[in-house]
């Protein structure tokens, strides 16, 4: 009989600023740790994803953040977990980002986004941001 992997849901905020897409890095001691990402992280039992994203991005960054439609959503079997994004487009509604845990963050362009190491579940959309398929103004 063969184990399965644990079940995780995952919100993310694809937040879109001056032509730039806010990324942060995972910290060290964390599943994928050393990876960068679209912020955002796990929901808790009852709450939808619209709430974790404004809970944990007010937890990781000390902003508030209004969030927008789902642009994005897949699903990804690591080894330990079976996990299932959901991406929102979000905007910066308050506050200005302050890593609560130590992490990285940058602003960066469209283009440069493949030159960041990503986790293998956000490579489609990583690639469709860097050609443009989802415009930093307004998704496509």
């Amino acid at each position: 009989m063969t184990t399965r992997a644990p079940f995780v849901e995952v919100a993310a905020a694809v937040i879109a600023q001056d032509g730039r897409y806010l990324i942060t890095q995972r910290t060290s001691r964390s599943h994928l740790e050393g990876l960068w990402e679209f912020p955002g992280g796990k929901r808790q039992p009852g709450e939808s994803l619209e709430a974790c994203l404004r809970r944990e991005l007010r937890e990781e960054l000390d902003v508030d953040v209004s969030v927008g439609e789902k642009v994005y959503e897949t699903s990804w079997e690591y080894p330990e977990r079976k996990v299932i994004l959901h991406f929102f487009r979000c905007q910066i509604a308050g506050g200005t980002i302050s890593p609560t845990e130590g992490q990285a963050f940058r602003w960066v362009s469209p283009g440069d986004l493949i030159r960041y190491n990503f986790p293998p579940a956000d490579a489609e959309l990583v690639q469709a941001l860097a050609r443009g398929g989802m415009s930093a103004s307004g998704y496509a």
